[in-house]
């Protein structure tokens, strides 16, 4: 399993009713591995698992990975605040044939220190045969995973990297300076669309992005370039769709990429309530960045 490129965080569509859109959601990952996407994240901040039911959270996962067939790895997303909890999540997504693993953000709300995250992914990690991809996003969670401690996991047989969304750079720089020549086969990903380039010159594996549910091949030629060292096509794709990555931070993602996707008239602009849709003004930036890129007529 090569886990490198360009990853979606994938929405989870809904319909205008607020069902689970099931023929959206195909469409999405088809079109998404057609487009080049190396990875695919259901069921993460972007697919908003914390409005999911269990029933629903366990079918978007089964969908994509039934859909990819494994053309491309899935990893479905699995955060608890609740070790317990979050331990026996991980052994319900480990019945589901053909997933290739995991991605599990820190514990939220509890504000745990280094030792008790660390107790937390180890338990995870030992409960599932599963690869574990860690997750780290403390403006969502109000924990922070420090280098040393994500240095400590990594040597834990099934943790395979890190999608790193602190915004941190100087802390991302150090956790991939730390990693090198002592832990090559784990993984390190930009987790924000906007600190790509640098995460990748400083030797980050790929991009588990927001924006590449609306422009899935863009961000994987963008991707592809920087990993091939052929920056001024990288440099020269950040920089013509580097307003929409923005854009989609406007409001509380993802109801922004949501409302990108339902400009394209792929899926429902629909979200789940504490999330809402854009405000008109959001809508209009997107829809006129989105023009201006050739993607609406």
């Amino acid at each position: 399993m090569d886990l490198s490129g360009c990853g979606t965080a994938l929405i989870t569509p809904f319909t205008p009713e607020g069902a689970l859109d099931e023929p959206a959601l195909r469409a999405l990952v088809e079109r998404q591995i057609a487009a080049g996407i190396s990875l695919l994240i259901p069921c993460g901040t972007t697919g908003e698992a914390s409005a999911l039911s269990e029933q629903e959270w366990l079918r978007v996962v089964a969908l994509t990975v039934e859909t990819a067939a494994g053309r491309v790895p899935v990893f479905a997303g699995c955060t608890h605040n609740a070790t317990a909890q979050a331990v026996a999540n991980a052994k319900k997504l480990a019945s589901i044939a053909g997933l290739s693993g995991i991605l599990s953000a820190n514990p939220y709300y509890n504000k745990p220190g280094q030792e008790g995250q660390f107790q937390h992914f180890r338990a995870l990690a030992e409960a599932t045969p599963l690869p574990l991809l860690l997750y780290n996003i403390p403006g969502r969670t109000a924990a922070n995973l420090l280098p040393e401690t994500v240095l400590r996991l990594a040597a834990l047989p099934n943790i395979v990297g890190i999608k790193e969304s602190s915004g941190n750079l100087t802390q991302i720089a150090e956790l991939l300076t730390q990693l090198y020549g002592v832990a090559p086969h784990f993984k390190v990903f930009a987790g924000d669309d906007a600190l790509t380039l640098p995460i990748l010159a400083l030797g980050g594996c790929g991009l588990i992005s927001v924006a590449s549910n609306a422009i899935p091949g863009p961000m994987s030629q963008l991707i592809a370039a920087a990993l091939n060292n052929d920056w001024p096509t990288a440099r020269a794709l950040n920089a013509k769709y580097f307003a929409l990555m923005q854009a989609h931070f406007l409001e509380p993602s993802p109801a922004p990429v949501k409302a990108s996707l339902a400009l394209l008239g792929q899926c429902s602009e629909t979200l789940r309530l504490p999330m809402l849709p854009v405000s008109d003004a959001t809508r209009t930036r997107l829809k006129a960045l989105l023009t201006g890129l050739g993607l609406l007529s």
